[in-house]
């Protein structure tokens, strides 16, 4: 059985320096005007702008981005999150052919969507998700789908529709070890989240999930994640490091050197995922078309 311990809160403190290991380019080049200009001109949004990603240069810069449907703003309030917080307005119907139009254009072929929570519809965007997917397989069948899909509160009918549109690869971040999910994650429930991965495996995808580090967590609640994971049929697992988008969001506790993302990604191998992305800067659509095998 599965224990979920409780944490308390602490204060928040200053902005920690990063060590060099952190440091990225800014955004430049031909293919980052272009990507930008497409997200513009197609009234678009991106967890790479919304979520202040450091990989944004060279992943658009690379011609690559992630998409965000069901607008920007989430029905969650996690500690760790720079996307807005509060009521979504009415969700954009057309948003799958704009989606599936600018992914081609793009000239991509391997494309990441993601969403906000959007907890207040009853199917939590479900059709919207499996429109999505629809539309870009209609209009590009080459290109290959990760879907980085959110909690659907045990809603399995809800989940049922979102995965069933063909994508290769179903993501569902854990975000966090047990113990600090009241902390991190206040909305969201552990186990919850296992049984979402369970249940996307048992219907035959190919599983994914990502976690933060340089939150509080030991080494051996790294590994304990790592475990249950595997348990519950997750195939890939991404390991970033957290980093504090504002002095509202959660502290770093800690930064990770570089030699521990290393052993990470060798004892999780160990463990039986099937890969494991592991690196300061990782996120979740980090190399994500290395994660299509």
């Amino acid at each position: 059985m599965i224990e979920l311990p409780v944490t308390s809160k602490k204060a928040k403190e200053p902005f920690k320096k990063k060590p060099p290991w952190l440091r990225v380019k800014l955004p430049t080049g031909e293919n980052y005007k272009k990507v930008r200009s497409l997200v513009d001109e197609y009234k678009l949004h991106t967890i790479c702008q919304s979520g202040n990603c450091p990989n944004m240069g060279e992943c658009w810069g690379a011609g690559t981005a992630t998409f965000m449907i069901l607008g920007n703003v989430c029905t969650r309030s996690c500690s760790f999150c720079a996307v807005q917080t509060g009521r979504p307005p009415e969700y954009d119907t057309d948003e799958p052919r704009r989606v599936a139009e600018a992914i081609d254009l793009m000239g991509v072929k391997h494309a990441v969507i993601t969403s906000v929570n959007r907890d207040e519809l009853k199917d939590r965007g479900a059709q919207i998700w499996y429109e999505t997917v629809m539309a870009i397989k209609e209009r590009t069948p080459a290109v290959t789908i990760e879907t980085l899909i959110p909690d659907v509160k045990a809603n399995w009918e809800a989940l049922e529709t979102m995965i069933k549109g063909g994508q290769e690869v179903v993501s569902h971040n854990m975000e966090t070890v047990s113990s600090l999910y009241r902390k991190v994650r206040p909305q969201g429930k552990y186990l919850r989240s296992l049984e979402q991965i369970k249940r996307t495996k048992a219907d035959g995808h190919r599983t994914k999930s990502g976690i933060m580090v340089g939150l509080g967590e030991t080494e051996d609640e790294v590994f304990e994640i790592m475990d249950h994971l595997v348990e519950h049929g997750c195939d890939i697992l991404t390991i970033g490091q957290y980093l504090q988008p504002t002095k509202m969001h959660i502290e770093v506790a800690e930064f990770i050197h570089p030699d521990q993302f290393e052993k990470y990604k060798e004892v999780g191998l160990k463990k039986g995922l099937l890969y494991v992305e592991s690196g300061p800067l990782v996120r979740s659509s980090y190399h994500a078309e290395k994660h299509v095998f």
